[in-house]
């Protein structure tokens, strides 16, 4: 099982990744482990989604990278 997932951290920046394990990923986030943790803080899982394989968890995060993706988080998360 894969997950498409989206996190928004204190200023309201999102951060959209992908991962087989998202708990695991949560803790790596929380503890400053990532690239991005370090640079803007703690932020929150607020969307997600699951898929069987890689790729359509790899084609849905690169979605939420897109225009519309960035529209369509947008309207859901308001």
């Amino acid at each position: 099982m894969y997950f498409a997932y989206v996190q928004k951290n204190l200023k309201q920046k999102l951060y959209k990744g992908h991962t087989s394990n998202i708990t695991r990923r949560r803790v790596e986030h929380l503890l400053g482990w990532s690239p991005y943790s370090k640079r803007f803080g703690p932020s929150k899982i607020v969307y997600f989604e699951i898929f069987k394989s890689r790729s359509k968890a790899m084609q849905r995060e690169k979605y939420f990278k897109t225009g519309a993706g960035r529209n369509y988080l947008k309207k859901l998360l308001t």
